[in-house]
């Protein structure tokens, strides 16, 4: 499992607009209807199901919620990056601008864990991270994000 494989170009999005986690976790699920082709309300749902458990905000600005759907057969990716960060109950209280939301099929226990762990690990990169909140190319933010970590599994 890669990143690479998880998040295709279009799956990147810049957002100026969100103002609440609300307001986000429905933008994530816009994004995602397009990547995953599933209807946005069932996204949105599941999505708020998952959080309902946890808050997904993992610290330093990152959010990684995720979802399974049981139409899906495979893992799923989106990244979005938002200009002002929104209060989304993270563990260290601090707001968050960086997202990266996963999409998984309901039987996929080991492929979910290990694609968390992965986006989990790359995103734990200080200096990554100030690339991507200094970039506003999605073309960019993508590359950023699936070749650095290619260099880091080699």
């Amino acid at each position: 499992m890669d990143l690479p494989m998880l998040l295709r170009p279009e799956g990147i999005r810049l957002f100026s607009d969100v103002t609440s986690k609300k307001r986000l976790m429905q933008r994530v699920a816009d994004v995602a209807e397009e990547i995953v082709r599933l209807p946005a309300g069932q996204i949105f749902h599941a999505l708020q199901e998952r959080e309902s458990l946890g808050p997904t905000g993992v610290g330093h600005g990152v959010a990684l919620p995720h979802a399974r759907l049981p139409e899906l057969t495979q893992v799923n990716g989106i990244f979005l990056k938002l200009d002002k960060p929104v209060d989304f109950e993270s563990v260290d209280r601090q707001p968050v601008d960086l997202v990266f939301a996963l999409f998984a099929p309901a039987e996929t226990g080991a492929d979910h864990l290990k694609a968390l762990a992965l986006v989990s690990r790359t995103l734990r990169d200080e200096a990554l991270c100030a690339k991507l909140r200094a970039n506003a190319d999605p073309t960019v933010l993508h590359t950023l994000l699936t070749c650095g970590e290619a260099t880091q599994a080699a």
